[in-house]
C-alpha cells in the first residue's frame, strides 16, 4: 500500500501542484516571519548592547526632565544627581571614572524650516570631554565638540540631511523657543536609535542642562568599573551614595543589557504574533484547497480503490495510503516553504535596508524551532486536511469496481451537514447580536464566540447556499453569454460541495477584509467628527513630538495679527468627590469662539463664574446637574468646591472635566499646555498660518494644523493600518486563487467526455473557454458575496461594543471600497481561469469522446 501510495503521487504530481503551492506558501509564510523576527530582534539586542558596553552600573533619575511639577515634587526628597554626585562617586575605590549624563527631546531644523527626521527619534544630550577634550561614545569626524552656549554638534546623517557644514548655523529647538547654533562638529555613532535614523544633537554640559532638564541636574550617571572590581560590587559600593528614594535606579551594565534584550523580544513577540497570526490565515485557506483536492481525485479513483478493496485490502489500508499520499506532499512542500521562508526573512532584511529604514542589520537567524515549527506545520496541516477525504476512500464498496460511472452522492450527509450549520450560524448569528446590544465591553466575548461559531456555520452551509445565490445570477449569463453562460452556472451548481470548498477560501479573506474596512471607515469617521466638531477654532497649534508647549507660545499667537481669539488647552489631573480625573483648561474669554460644545444642560458661560462643565458620563455617573457642588482636593493638598455650571456631550477631544485656565493656574501654575486653539479674524488663510508659525520662531517642533490637516492625520494612521493588513492577508488571497485554479483544472479533467461532446455538437473553442471562465468568476463572486455580507455583519458587531469607548460611533459602509473588493473577486476569477480554460479548448474532441 506505500508503494501504491507513492505511485500515486506520481502519478498524479500535476494535479497535487496546487496543494503543494498553497502548502509551501503557508509554510513559507510562517517560516519567513519567524526568521525575520529572530534575525531583527538579535541584530536589535545586539545593536542596544553597544549602547552600555562601558557602562558598568548606571544610577537613573526617574523625575529627572519630567516637567516643573515633577522636579518640585522630587525637590521635597533629599536631592538630585549633580556635580557633586558625580565626584562624591568618582572618589569611590572601584571606580575608574564617572560622567554625567543629560538626555533628552531636541528638533533640528532644515533649511527651509522644516524638522529633519521624526519628531519621537529627535535627541538632544551633553557632550562629555575627557581630559583629551574627546569624548569616546561621539568621535568627532569633522571639527569639534560644543564647548559653549550656542555651539552644537550633530550626527553625521542628520548633517547630511540638512546640507548642514562646520560652521554653518543651524536652528534647533526642545520645549522652548527656537536657538541659533554655531555647528562647530559632526560626528559618528553606533548609537541604535541615530543608527535607526533618529537625529542627535550635542550641547556642552552647562546648555543641555538648561535646555533639556535643569541647571546643575543630570537624569543619569554612567559609572565605568576599575579593573578586577565587579558590577555587583560596584553597584553595592554606590548605592549608600544614593538618596534611598523610589525615584532612584541603580542598575548594572549586565541589567541594563537583560532589561533592553528583554524589551526587544516583547517588541518583536508582538509582531511574530501578529504575522503568525496571518500565517495562520493563509493555512486555513490551504486546509479547504487540500481537502477539495483529495476529496476530487478520490472520486477520480473511485474504481481503482474499489479494485484494491476487492482484492483484499482493507479499509484501515485504504485510510493510509491516502494519509501516506499527503504526508509525503505535506514533507516536500514543508521543505521547500522553509527554504522559500529563508529568502523571504532575508529578503525582508535586505529590503529594509535598501528603504533606508534604519534597521540595524546582522547574520542571519534561522533558529532550529523555526525548522521545527515550519516542518511540522505544514505536514500537520496538510496530514489533518486529508483525513477526511481519507476516512471517505475506506468507505468504497468493493463491487465499486464494476460500475460504469461515478457512484451517486447521497443526500444524507448533506441533511446532516446543512442541520449542523443551521444551528452553529444561528446560533452564533444570536450570540453576535447579544453582544453588539449591550453597547459596551461586556459584549466582546459573546461577539468573539459568535462570530467564530457564525463563521464555521457559513462554511458548513456553503454548499446549500450556492444553489440560490449562483440561480440569482442564472437568467444574466444566460442573456448575456448564451449556452457557455448557461453551462457556466450550471457547472457551478452541479457539485455544491466542491463549489462551497472552492469558495470559501476567498470567503475568508473577504470577511477580514470587508470587517477590516468597515471597522476602519467607522472609527475614523467617529474620531473625525468627535475631534473637530468640537473645533470653532480654524487652527490647532500643537507640539510635533506630543509633548507640552512652552508656556511662551499662546502668549505669542495672541498677539499675532489677524488672530480674533485663542485659548491654549492645559491638561492637569484634580481629585474630585475621591476620584482622580482628567480635567482640561481653557481660556473662559474665548471658549466659545474656539470650541462648539453640545450641552445637554447648562451653559459655557459658568466658565467665567469660576464654574465647572462635565461631560454626560461623568454626570450619569455622579448625578451631577447644573447647580450641583462637588468637591475638589488640589495638588497642594488645599481643598474647595466647584458649582457645575453644564452638563455637555462626551467628546474625544477634550476631557470629562472643563474648566477656566484662571482656575488651573490659581493652584497649579505648571498646567500642561496640550494646544493652542486659533480663530482667525477673516477664518483660515495661507497668510494667517504664517503668520502664526513666525510668531513662534518659525520653531521646527511646532505644528499649525488646520481641521483638515486633523483629519488627514488620522486618515493616514487609518489607512496605513488597513494597508498592512491588506498587505497580509494577500497571501491568504493568492491561495484561494490556487484553489480556484486547482478545483477547474481537476473539474476539466473529470469532464472530458463532456466537453469533448460539447465540441462535437458545435460548441467552438472560445465557447469552451468562456464556459470555464465564467464558472471561475461565478464561484469566485459567490465566496465574494457571502464573505462581504458576513464582514460586514461582523464589523456591525464589533462597532456595537465599542460605543462605550468611542463616542458618536456608527456604522459606516464605505460602499466605494465594497464593490471594489467584489470587481477584484470576479478579476480573480477571471484569472484564475486562464489556464484551466486554455487546457479545456484544446482537448481533442476524439480522445475526451472515447476517455473512461
Amino acid at each position: 500500500m506505500y508503494r501504491t501510495a507513492l505511485r500515486n503521487v506520481l502519478a498524479h504530481k500535476g494535479r497535487l501542484l496546487m496543494t503543494a503551492l498553497a502548502v509551501m506558501l503557508g509554510t513559507a509564510f510562517v517560516a519567513g516571519t519567524m526568521v525575520f523576527s529572530d534575525t531583527f530582534g538579535k541584530a536589535m539586542s545586539n545593536s542596544y548592547a553597544k549602547s552600555f558596553s562601558d557602562v558598568s552600573v548606571q544610577v537613573s533619575d526617574s523625575a529627572a526632565g519630567a516637567g516643573a511639577g515633577a522636579r518640585e515634587k522630587s525637590e521635597r526628597g533629599s536631592g538630585t544627581l549633580t556635580d557633586a554626585t558625580v565626584q562624591q562617586i568618582a572618589a569611590l575605590p572601584g571606580v575608574a571614572g564617572a560622567r554625567g549624563v543629560v538626555g533628552g527631546f531636541t528638533g533640528v531644523a532644515d533649511r527651509n524650516g522644516e524638522l529633519i527626521g521624526k519628531a519621537w527619534s529627535a535627541r538632544g544630550a551633553n557632550f562629555a570631554p575627557a581630559a583629551d577634550g574627546a569624548d569616546s561614545r561621539y568621535p568627532m569626524a569633522e571639527g569639534r565638540g560644543p564647548r559653549a552656549a550656542k555651539e552644537i554638534a550633530l550626527d553625521r546623517a542628520t548633517a547630511d540631511k540638512g546640507g548642514f557644514k562646520v560652521g554653518d548655523t543651524v536652528r534647533v529647538a526642545s520645549n522652548g523657543p527656537v536657538m541659533e547654533s554655531i555647528l562647530t562638529g559632526v560626528f559618528t555613532t553606533d548609537d541604535p536609535e541615530v543608527v535607526s535614523g533618529g537625529t542627535l544633537t550635542l550641547f556642552d554640559r552647562a546648555t543641555a542642562q538648561q535646555l533639556l532638564l535643569a541647571p546643575g541636574q543630570y537624569s543619569d550617571i554612567a559609572v565605568t568599573a576599575r579593573p578586577g572590581t565587579g558590577e555587583s560590587t560596584l553597584r553595592d559600593e554606590i548605592t549608600p551614595k544614593i538618596p534611598a528614594e523610589d525615584r532612584f535606579r541603580i542598575k548594572t551594565g549586565q541589567e541594563l543589557k537583560d532589561d533592553q534584550a528583554k524589551m526587544i523580544a516583547s517588541g518583536t513577540d508582538s509582531m511574530k504574533t501578529m504575522l503568525l497570526a496571518f500565517a495562520g490565515i493563509s493555512l486555513f485557506v490551504g486546509i479547504f484547497i487540500i481537502a477539495n483536492t483529495f476529496t476530487m481525485l478520490i472520486a477520480q479513483r473511485t474504481k481503482e480503490l474499489a479494485l484494491l478493496r476487492a482484492v483484499g485490502a482493507s479499509r484501515r489500508q485504504v485510510t493510509r495510503s491516502v494519509l501516506v499520499e499527503a504526508l509525503l506532499i505535506g514533507a516536500v512542500s514543508s521543505v521547500a516553504g522553509l527554504l522559500a521562508g529563508i529568502g523571504i526573512g532575508a529578503g525582508l532584511q535586505a529590503l529594509m535596508g535598501a528603504l533606508g529604514a534604519g534597521m540595524p542589520s546582522g547574520p542571519l537567524v534561522v533558529a532550529p524551532l523555526t525548522i521545527a515549527v515550519a516542518l511540522l506545520v505544514g505536514v500537520l496541516v496538510t496530514v489533518l486536511s486529508a483525513l477526511l477525504p481519507a476516512m471517505r476512500a475506506s468507505r468504497i464498496a468493493p463491487v465499486a469496481a464494476m460500475s460504469s460511472g461515478d457512484q451517486p452522492s447521497t443526500q444524507k450527509s448533506l441533511l446532516i451537514r446543512n442541520a449542523i450549520g443551521s444551528v452553529l450560524a444561528a446560533g452564533g448569528l444570536a450570540l453576535v447580536a447579544f453582544g453588539a446590544s449591550t453597547g459596551d465591553s461586556s459584549g466582546r466575548a459573546p461577539v468573539g464566540l459568535g462570530a467564530a461559531l457564525a463563521l464555521i456555520g457559513v462554511f458548513v452551509l456553503l454548499p446549500l447556499l450556492s444553489r440560490p445565490v449562483i440561480a440569482l445570477v442564472g437568467p444574466v449569463l444566460g442573456k448575456l453569454f448564451g449556452t457557455p453562460g448557461k453551462l457556466a452556472r450550471q457547472n457551478a451548481v452541479r457539485n455544491p460541495r466542491r463549489t462551497a470548498a472552492t469558495a470559501a477560501a476567498l470567503t475568508i479573506g473577504l470577511t477580514l477584509v470587508s470587517a477590516l474596512t468597515v471597522l476602519g471607515a467607522s472609527v475614523g469617521g467617529a474620531i473625525d467628527k468627535a475631534v473637530t466638531s468640537a473645533m470653532k477654532a480654524d487652527y490647532i497649534v500643537s507640539a510635533a513630538n506630543g509633548m507640552g508647549l512652552s508656556p511662551e507660545v499662546p502668549a505669542q499667537i495672541d498677539k499675532t495679527a489677524g488672530v480674533a481669539a485663542s485659548s491654549a488647552l492645559t491638561s492637569v489631573y484634580w481629585d474630585f468627590d475621591g476620584r482622580t480625573r482628567a480635567v482640561t483648561g481653557i481660556d473662559a474669554a474665548a471658549a466659545e469662539k474656539v470650541l462648539s460644545l453640545s450641552f445637554t444642560s447648562g451653559s459655557a458661560a459658568g466658565l467665567a463664574k469660576g464654574e465647572v462643565l462635565v461631560n454626560t458620563d461623568v454626570a450619569a455617573s455622579t448625578g451631577l446637574k447644573p447647580g450641583s457642588t462637588i468637591p475638589v482636593t488640589f495638588p497642594d493638598d488645599s481643598r474647595g468646591s466647584y458649582t457645575v455650571g453644564g452638563v455637555f456631550e462626551k467628546n474625544e477631544m477634550l476631557s470629562p472635566v472643563i474648566l477656566a485656565n484662571s482656575e488651573i493656574t490659581r493652584h497649579e501654575s505648571d498646567a500642561y499646555i496640550t494646544d493652542v486653539l486659533v480663530k482667525g479674524a477673516d477664518g483660515a488663510s495661507g497668510s494667517l498660518k504664517q503668520s502664526l508659525k513666525d510668531a513662534t520662531g518659525a520653531n521646527p517642533v511646532i505644528e499649525v494644523k488646520t481641521k483638515q490637516d486633523v483629519r488627514d492625520g488620522f486618515s493616514q494612521i487609518i489607512t496605513f493600518a488597513l494597508n498592512m493588513m491588506y498587505g497580509l492577508l494577500g497571501m491568504s488571497v493568492v491561495v484561494a486563487i490556487l484553489g480556484v485554479v486547482n478545483t477547474l483544472a481537476m473539474s476539466v479533467f473529470e469532464r472530458k467526455r463532456e466537453i469533448g461532446m460539447l465540441r462535437a455538437i458545435g460548441l467552438d473553442r472560445s465557447g469552451i473557454k468562456r464556459m470555464v471562465r465564467l464558472e471561475s468568476v461565478v464561484i469566485s463572486l459567490f465566496g465574494a458575496v457571502v464573505g462581504v455580507l458576513l464582514g460586514c455583519f461582523m464589523a456591525w458587531a464589533v462597532n456595537g461594543t465599542l460605543k462605550s469607548s468611542i463616542a458618536g460611533l456608527t456604522t459606516v459602509m464605505p460602499y466605494d471600497r465594497i464593490v471594489l473588493f467584489l470587481v477584484l473577486a470576479g478579476l480573480v476569477g477571471l484569472v484564475a481561469a486562464i489556464w484551466p480554460a486554455r487546457r479545456a479548448s484544446r482537448l481533442d474532441i476524439l480522445e475526451s469522446i472515447k476517455t473512461d
